[in-house]
C-alpha cells in the first residue's frame, strides 16, 4: 500500500487552488510530516497539532475515505 502522501502528491500543484491541492502542497512543504505513513490516527494527530488552515482536518478525512478505497 502506497502512504498516504504518495497518495496525495496527485493533488499537488493546482493552477486553482482547492482545499485538497493546498493540502498537499503544505505536506509536500512540510519537512516533518509522515510522509511514510498509512495510519489514519499518526496523520490525524499530526494535523491536529500542525493545522495549516481552518478546513484542514475535514479534508484530510474525505481524502482518507478516497484513500483507503483507491488503494486497498
Amino acid at each position: 500500500m502506497k502512504s498516504f502522501y504518495h497518495y496525495m502528491m496527485r493533488y499537488r500543484g493546482a493552477k486553482q487552488p482547492t482545499n485538497q491541492s493546498m493540502l498537499a502542497d503544505w505536506m509536500f512543504d512540510d519537512h516533518d510530516f509522515p510522509k511514510h505513513s498509512t495510519s489514519y490516527d499518526e496523520i490525524s494527530r499530526y494535523l491536529e497539532w500542525n493545522i495549516p488552515f481552518t478546513e484542514a482536518t475535514q479534508v484530510f478525512d474525505m481524502l482518507w475515505e478516497e484513500y483507503i478505497t483507491n488503494e486497498n
